[in-house]
């Protein structure tokens, strides 16, 4: 087996096509889209460049045939933050069911990471945001994944864990059908919202779309900014949020709570496009749009995703998520009946507020992926991600 760097057009071709020859016998599988990939290994279009690094392995057989592939990266401005040690991150991984191969993978990355300073990496996680691309795939094979969210053949666990990366923090994926009940409690809490008249919770109407960055910037600001390694979200950051969700946007998904006309909560959730996307086969060209168009105009997609919950500090224990989520249930079981399916992901094991708020509206995990770490000193003692 040897291993090459990805240099050129070809060895890019070669990065993104080989997970088509891996995942022939899992149907579940959706191809990510060829070029949201690539942006992250664009160093005039992802940030992380600006203080860190990235570089791609792909790994190949006696026979000159791809059977594994690897990226490595680190951001100086962050490996530090949360660590007891300088840690960078390992992506992208695929390989075919071979300890040896998958070995040889690691290992690239391990003296790449520390031959920059770094001793220790995590992964599977993304060069950028922990929104896309993050954690190793362990429960849930059966159900098809989220729209930039890592689906993993079972082996993988064994792969990485054998190579010696432990269990950092879970993430998990709670869902439900649409229809249903609630936890009692909510409805508790939104009837008790309900008799205070300074309180309101509505969509947003796309007509109003244009309110929508400042909106988010306000509730999210106010909600996470400053807190641990939460930076604040200026305006221009707001407005690509908005940007990148308008295409997709449903007004009904979008919801605010306002106390006096001036917003304090939000629950904003988005058409899962991974069920549209699955029709492209990771091209998005001319072809690939008049299929996404069409499966948009069908309505095809009968998933909703969860993208943002909060409530400002000032109206923590008053009862706001009961009331927001009651009056968006409302409206998707009863006037508008667009969805049958609803998914909340990226919820750290650590977060045990929202774990308790997903239990409430009756959630239960139903995709768990594993963000591991591996101790380069392996004479360190291994800490897991704080619980909150």
């Amino acid at each position: 087996m040897t291993i090459k760097e990805v240099i050129s057009a070809n060895d890019r071709k070669e990065f993104l096509q080989l997970p088509l020859s891996l995942y022939k016998e899992f149907p579940r599988w959706i191809r990510p889209l060829d070029k949201e990939i690539e942006l992250v290994f664009d160093p005039k279009k992802n940030k992380s460049f600006r203080q860190g690094e990235a570089i791609r392995w792909i790994l190949q057989n006696d026979k000159g045939e791809a059977i594994g592939r690897i990226a490595a990266f680190y951001d100086s401005k962050n490996s530090l933050k949360g660590n007891d040690q300088p840690t960078g991150g390992i992506g992208f991984f695929e390989c075919i069911n071979d300890q040896q191969a998958a070995s040889l993978l690691f290992d690239s990355c391990k003296h790449w990471l520390q031959s920059k300073g770094m001793e220790a990496m995590d992964g599977p996680v993304n060069f950028g945001n922990r929104d896309r691309w993050w954690g190793l795939l362990v429960e849930g094979f059966e159900l098809e994944p989220n729209y930039q969210c890592n689906y993993s053949p079972p082996y993988y666990k064994d792969l990485f864990e054998a190579y010696g990366f432990q269990v950092y923090f879970y993430q998990l994926t709670f869902g439900r059908k649409v229809d249903g009940p609630l936890d009692d409690k909510l409805y508790y809490k939104a009837n008790l919202i309900a008799q205070d008249p300074d309180y309101r919770f509505d969509y947003i109407r796309k007509k109003n779309w244009n309110t929508l960055a400042g909106l988010i910037r306000t509730v999210y600001n106010k909600a996470w900014a400053n807190r641990g390694e939460i930076p604040e979200l200026t305006d221009i950051q707001a407005k690509l949020i908005v940007k990148q969700m308008q295409p997709i946007m449903d007004e009904k998904l979008v919801w605010f709570g306002y106390y006096k006309d001036e917003p304090i909560a939000f629950l904003l959730a988005l058409p899962e496009v991974n069920q549209i996307f699955k029709y492209v086969n990771g091209k998005l060209d001319l072809i690939g749009k008049i299929k996404f168009l069409w499966h948009s105009w069908r309505k095809t997609n009968r998933k909703a995703f969860g993208v943002l919950f909060g409530v400002v500090p000032a109206h923590h224990g008053k009862g706001i998520d009961g009331a927001i989520i009651e009056a968006f249930r409302a409206l998707l079981q009863r006037d508008y009946l667009r969805y049958e399916d609803f998914e909340l992901n990226w919820i750290g094991d650590f977060n045990t507020k929202m774990i308790k708020v997903c239990e409430q509206i009756n959630g239960s995990i139903v995709k768990r992926h594993a963000t591991y770490r591996k101790l380069f000193d392996e004479t360190k003692p291994f800490k897991r991600f704080p619980i909150k």
